[in-house]
C-alpha cells in the first residue's frame, strides 16, 4: 500500500540514504538547569548578574523542557519525518565541577533519550559542545585555559565510552567561531571582553581541545564517524576591482577558513598566520599542538549556512593606536536589492549554499559533509494560526525549498553532501534572544503550558522526508 504521502512528481529527488532532521542544544532546549546534579554553565551565571541583557529578561533555565518531555518530542519528531537529530551533551550536567565526578541523573537522562531516539528508528547525532562552557571552567579562564583545554578532552573520552556504542556520529563543538567572536570580540555572549589577542588564544585552544577529542575517539576504536560543525558565511566581494576581492579574501580568512582549514587540512591558513605575525598577534602555540591538529582531520564536517557576508576595500586606513579588530582591514557592503528576513536582519540568498558545497568539493577533497543547521527565524509567527490553531508557515516551507533546489544542484554535480537538518524542531531559547525569533517546525506555546502543535513546515517536513524530495 502506498504512503499517504508518496508523491510521483518529484522534480528534486535526493539520494536514498540521505539525513532529513533538525538540529538543536542542550542548553537551548533542555531546561530543567538547576535540578538533578547540573550546576552553573556561564549563561546561567550571566542572567542572574544581568539579566537585562536577555529579551524580555526570559533566562536558560526552563527554556523548552526537553529533560521532562523528550519522550513526546521524539514521538513529534518521527511525526515530521526525522531520521536523524542532532542534539548536544551538556558538561555542566554530566560533569557538574568540569573534573571528576560524572553525574548519574545526567547518564540517565542521556541514555534514555538516545534509547527512545534508537527505538523511533531516528539516528542520534551528538554533540560534545554548544557555547555552554561550565561557569566553574570559565572561573579557571575559559578557553584560554590550557587546564580547561584538559577538561573538555576528559568531558568528551567520557561521552565516547559512556554512549559510543550507540552514538555513531559525534561533533566537538557547534559553530566554535561564535564563542570567539560573541564571547572575545564583540561584546555579545559572556565573558564579554574585546581583546583580539585573547581571542586568538581562545580559537588555538578550541582546535587543540577538538583535535585531542578527535584523537581520544579514534583511540577508543569506535565505530563510529567524528567532526565539527562550521557556520560558513562565504565573504563576496563589491566588485572584481583588486582591493574588493582581497577584503573579500581577508575576510574569509577570519570567519571561515581560521576554523575549517586546521580541522580539515591539519593546518592554519599561511595567509592569516603572516597577517597575524606582522601585528603581534599570534596565540602561543606548544610543543605538540600543531601535531595533534595535523594528524587528527575530521571524518565528517556539519555545515551551518543562514547567510552571506559581503565586503568591500577599506575606505579608510588600519588605525595604527586601536585595539585590532578583523573589520580594520575590509568595509561592510550592503548589496542593493538583497532579499532579506526582516525579522533577523539577514540577508536570504540561497544559492551561497551551492557555493559553500562547491568549495568543499574543489579546494577540501570532496569531503563528507552535511547541512547541518539552515532556518528561517520568525518574530510573531502567532498571528499565523488557522481556525485549527496551526501555524501557517509557508514562508519557511518556500525558505527550505529554495535552499534544497541549491543543494540538489550541488549533489549533482558531484558534492559528497549527506543530509539536511533543519534548526530547529522546536521552537526553543535562543541565547539573548530567548523566543524573539521562532524556527520550530514544532509551536512551543509559552502562554499555553508549553504546549506542542506541529506547524505546516513540520507536515510538510514529514512529505520531504517520505518522498526523499519534492
Amino acid at each position: 500500500m502506498k504512503n499517504n504521502f508518496y508523491d510521483q512528481n518529484i522534480h528534486y529527488q535526493f539520494p536514498e540514504t540521505f539525513w532529513w532532521g533538525s538540529a538543536a542544544s542542550g542548553p537551548q532546549t533542555e531546561g530543567a538547569a538547576l535540578i538533578d546534579g547540573r550546576k552553573q554553565s556561564i549563561w546561567d551565571y550571566w542572567y542572574s548578574v544581568e539579566p537585562e541583557r536577555f529579551h524580555n529578561r526570559v533566562g536558560p533555565e526552563h527554556t523548552s523542557d526537553f529533560y521532562h518531555r523528550f519522550k513526546e518530542d521524539i514521538k513529534l519528531m518521527k511525526e515530521t519525518g526525522h531520521n536523524s537529530f542532532r542534539t548536544s551533551i551538556q558538561w555542566s550536567r554530566l560533569i557538574p565541577d568540569g573534573f571528576g565526578e560524572v553525574n548519574e541523573k545526567a547518564v540517565a537522562f542521556y541514555n534514555s533519550v538516545i534509547d527512545e531516539m534508537l527505538a523511533n528508528d531516528i539516528e542520534p547525532f551528538v554533540n560534545l559542545y554548544h557555547f555552554d562552557m561550565p561557569m566553574c571552567m570559565q572561573e579557571k579562564g575559559g578557553w584560554e585555559s590550557r587546564e580547561v583545554v584538559d577538561g573538555f578532552v576528559n568531558y568528551a573520552e567520557t561521552c565516547f565510552r559512556l554512549f559510543g556504542g550507540r552514538v555513531k556520529y559525534w561533533f566537538t563543538f557547534n559553530e566554535p567561531i561564535v564563542p570567539v567572536e560573541a564571547g572575545y570580540l564583540y561584546n555579545l555572549h559572556y565573558p564579554n571582553v574585546t581583546d583580539f589577542k585573547r581571542a586568538a588564544t581562545v580559537t588555538h585552544h578550541t582546535i587543540v581541545a577538538h583535535a585531542r577529542a578527535v584523537e581520544a575517539f579514534k583511540k577508543l576504536n569506535l565505530a563510529g564517524k567524528i567532526g565539527i560543525i562550521l557556520n560558513l558565511t562565504p565573504s563576496y566581494p563589491r566588485s572584481q576591482e583588486s582591493g574588493d576581492v582581497a577584503a573579500a579574501h581577508i575576510s574569509n580568512l577570519f570567519f571561515n577558513r581560521s576554523f575549517l582549514d586546521p580541522v580539515t587540512k591539519g593546518e592554519y591558513p599561511s595567509d592569516l598566520v603572516e597577517l597575524l605575525k606582522e601585528r603581534n598577534l599570534l596565540p602561543a602555540v606548544e610543543a605538540g599542538d600543531m601535531e595533534v591538529i595535523r594528524n587528527n582531520p575530521v571524518d565528517l564536517l556539519g555545515v551551518n549556512y543562514y547567510q552571506p557576508r559581503r565586503v568591500k576595500a577599506r575606505k579608510e586606513p588600519e588605525p595604527e593606536n586601536a585595539p585590532f579588530m578583523p573589520e580594520h582591514l575590509f568595509d561592510p557592503y550592503i548589496m542593493p536589492g538583497r532579499k532579506i528576513n526582516p525579522h533577523r536582519g539577514w540577508e536570504i540568498c540561497e544559492e551561497v549554499i551551492y557555493d559553500i558545497m562547491v568549495d568543499l568539493r574543489d579546494h577540501y577533497g570532496n569531503i563528507p559533509f552535511f547541512i547541518s543547521e539552515n532556518g528561517m527565524g520568525v518574530e510573531g509567527e502567532e498571528k499565523f494560526r488557522n481556525e485549527e490553531v496551526v501555524i501557517e508557515d509557508d514562508y519557511r516551507i518556500e525558505f527550505v525549498k529554495e535552499h534544497l533546489k541549491w543543494v540538489h544542484k550541488g549533489i549533482q554535480e558531484g558534492a559528497n553532501c549527506l543530509g539536511y537538518h533543519i534548526w530547529t524542531f522546536m521552537d526553543n531559547w535562543s541565547w539573548t534572544n530567548s523566543y524573539k525569533n521562532r524556527y520550530g517546525l514544532v509551536e512551543v506555546d509559552l502562554k499555553n503550558g508549553l504546549k506542542r502543535t506541529i506547524k505546516k513546515s513540520g507536515r510538510w517536513y514529514k512529505q520531504l522526508a517520505v518522498n526523499n524530495g519534492f
